[in-house]
């Protein structure tokens, strides 16, 4: 692939031979190397962060001064297009400034950026800091800990809801959180962009819509756009990782039926696909009544079930994770150096 720029790959002004056209692998690599070991450090400032003090800052004027749906449907675009964007040609300058500087400091900056944008060890902390006092017989705890990390009530979940929302979370931001940016790098290596802008792009759609991708007021009409753009950006990763579930799991048919059957039952085009695979690939059943700030929701049943939920299950589907997450990037760096050698 020949291309300008350390961002961009190839060979040029930019792109000194210390590198090589393999560059693009090496920052996925490195990524994943990364995240499990660093994860996201609360005490220092993270992209997702700053996308979040934008998010506030523009939707609390927007809401203050519009009140149209229209008028918010279009504000709503504009927040979309703003950040989704800027978040892409912000991380690219980042990078390509840090290349003109060194070619070592560019690889280290996309490096970290693109590490950012994966929550795998983010993911593998939550599931743990609810499982270690559950598994110490504090319930209290353990709803404490689950409550930093879910939308559902916690306070009055038993044994068994803890670890079902603990499973569901799970199996939900495995897409949304892993492999869903992991799929966009990976697009972005075969780019002239890079990894990093497509991930930082992706991102920013994602945190667009965790804060205003509601159907409730007083988001409804100006996080509209960014819920359908979080939907249409997460469709292709979300069925890769029921296909890539399906086929290692070694029950490729009996896994799919469970998701064609099951998935659609969820108002989300993708969440009740991604739950549905790790239900059925974990033999388990997911879905049921949630409460939501006292209002009672009733999720659809996933999966055949066969297996009670514990600890051992939660630990499960994370290793799941991390087997999708090595053969997604041990085809994608192939395929990127057949390319690059050819």
């Amino acid at each position: 692939m020949r291309s300008l720029g350390f961002v961009m790959g190839g060979v040029g002004p930019l792109n000194p031979p210390i590198l090589g056209d393999f560059e693009l692998g090496w920052i996925l690599v490195g990524a994943l190397l990364v995240d499990p070991i660093v994860g996201d450090p609360w005490s220092l400032l993270h992209p997702v962060q700053v996308m979040g003090w934008v998010i506030k800052g523009y939707s609390d004027f927007v809401l203050g001064v519009l009140k149209g749906a229209l008028l918010r449907r279009l504000a709503g675009v504009v927040l979309l297009l703003l950040l989704m964007l800027g978040s892409g040609f912000v991380s690219w300058g980042f990078v390509l400034a840090a290349k003109h500087l060194h070619p070592i400091a560019g690889l280290l900056v996309a490096v970290v950026m693109l590490a950012s944008c994966l929550a795998g060890r983010s993911l593998r902390d939550a599931a743990v800091d609810v499982l270690l006092p559950l598994e110490d017989g504090d319930l209290a705890g353990a709803r404490s800990q689950l409550s930093r990390y879910v939308g559902r009530d916690t306070a009055a979940l038993d044994h068994a809801e803890i670890l079902r929302a603990v499973t569901e979370t799970v199996a939900e931001n495995s897409v949304d959180g892993v492999m869903a940016p992991l799929f966009w790098a990976i697009v972005g290596m075969f780019t002239p962009l890079g990894p990093v802008p497509l991930a930082f792009g992706y991102k920013a759609v994602s945190t667009l819509d965790s804060m205003v991708g509601y159907l409730r007021e007083p988001y409804r009409d100006l996080g509209w756009a960014s819920a359908n753009m979080d939907d249409l950006l997460t469709w292709i990763p979300c069925r890769l990782t029921v296909l890539s579930l399906a086929l290692f799991s070694g029950r490729f048919r009996q896994v799919w039926a469970v998701c064609a059957q099951d998935g659609p039952k969820d108002p989300s085009p993708n969440s009740g696909w991604s739950e549905a695979a790790y239900a059925a690939v974990l033999q388990v059943q997911l879905g049921g009544v949630n409460s939501y700030q006292g209002v009672v929701r009733e999720k659809p049943i996933l999966g055949l079930g066969g297996r009670s939920l514990s600890p051992e299950v939660v630990r499960q589907a994370l290793g799941w994770n991390r087997v999708l997450i090595l053969s997604w990037a041990a085809v994608a760096i192939a395929i990127y150096a057949y390319i690059n050698r050819a």
